[in-house]
């Protein structure tokens, strides 16, 4: 049996993560955010979604709560830098609510978002089965087994043996030169937050809707091009929430790639809960191409 605490790198991680959601107001509509310490050399686009997506549900009454978003990757984020987050009104209906966002560095915004908010009200309700992985707790952990590789192993993401927000279990190994077209992981947040938090949970939920989704194209070509020769991008980010996530408790990220062409890559992915619920539905577009370097 696997071990399922998280580890103290995780933990860290997680609450440092729990401050950057904490925006600072600077104007009306207007929002600034700090980056993480430790991330990449560019910020790591589910960042941006997640404050994003704050700094929309800061400008709403708690009773909507969010169901969509879409936004656009415009240009690589600094680390360096902070970020300020514009929401424009476009409209207060009185079901939905919509916002417009864009996160703005060095006077150039790096991401264009839109936001949908319902308020809460009851329907009909389908949804397609989980599909049949192992339980977490018969998987071992993503971080401390990418340690445990060769640094010069070529199918090993760089991100891989980074410690990040979420703890990630997959079902099959990340750096196995494997080709397939699905790559389901389990997640689940490091550290304990406000239960009345009512827009977190969501924004927790964007930033690991991001986490490694872009390099499932690299998949099905995982034997003839390692992921050291590849250059990848998120180009724009979709996601659905049909249910409120419990991010305290694990969720499979059921990820896979439906097609490559011209350069990129088309992604999809499904959350489910452990009971099987299906809680948001994701599609990305990344650059994907081999290093011209």
């Amino acid at each position: 049996m696997a071990e399922l605490k998280a580890t103290h790198e995780t933990i860290e991680r997680a609450k440092e993560l729990l401050r950057l959601l904490a925006l600072e107001p600077i104007e009306l509509d207007l929002y600034r955010g700090n980056n993480e310490t430790h991330g990449p050399p560019r910020l790591f686009g589910g960042q941006v979604l997640a404050q994003g997506l704050r700094a929309a549900c800061m400008t709403v009454p708690d009773d909507r709560e969010p169901h969509s978003l879409h936004g656009y990757f415009l240009r690589p984020g600094n680390p360096k830098r902070q970020v300020l987050y514009e929401v424009d009104r476009i409209r207060d209906g009185r079901s939905f609510t919509t916002r417009r966002i864009v996160a703005i560095q060095d006077g150039h915004a790096i991401l264009n978002m839109t936001v949908s908010l319902q308020i809460r009200e009851d329907g009909f309700e389908h949804a397609q089965a989980m599909p049949n992985v192992p339980p977490p707790a018969e998987l071992e952990n993503d971080q401390l087994k990418a340690a445990q590789q060769a640094k010069d192993n070529p199918h090993l993401s760089p991100m891989a043996s980074r410690p990040r927000p979420f703890e990630i279990r997959s079902v099959i190994e990340p750096w196995a030169a494997t080709d397939r077209l699905f790559n389901p992981v389990w997640a689940r947040f490091g550290a304990e937050f406000d239960p009345e938090d009512q827009s977190l949970p969501y924004c927790l939920l964007a930033y690991a809707s991001d986490m490694g989704l872009v390099s499932t194209a690299t998949l099905p070509h995982t034997s003839t091009h390692p992921r050291s020769g590849l250059q990848l991008a998120s180009l724009d980010h979709s996601l659905w929430i049909h249910r409120r996530p419990d991010l305290t408790d694990w969720l499979l990220f059921a990820k896979r790639t439906t097609s490559a062409t011209g350069a990129r890559g088309l992604n999809h992915a499904e959350f489910y809960d452990r009971a099987g619920s299906l809680l948001a539905s994701v599609s990305q577009e990344g650059l994907l191409r081999e290093r011209r370097d």
